[in-house]
């Protein structure tokens, strides 16, 4: 128990710096993904062919 918590804080710890000092086009590609994705998810969700949202 004490080693699963000690795991998961060093995790936390350290994952705190890879998001700072990530380059700014690193978060750029990565916001692209998640438009993309979010896009597809749209699409399965309201499979219409209309060009405006469903809700």
């Amino acid at each position: 128990m004490i080693v699963s918590l000690v795991y998961q804080v060093a995790r936390k710890l350290l994952s705190v710096p890879a998001v700072l000092l990530r380059r700014d086009a690193a978060k750029d590609a990565e916001l692209l993904v998640l438009q993309h994705e979010n896009a597809v998810l749209r699409r399965q969700l309201c499979p219409c062919r209309e060009p405006h949202p469903c809700w």
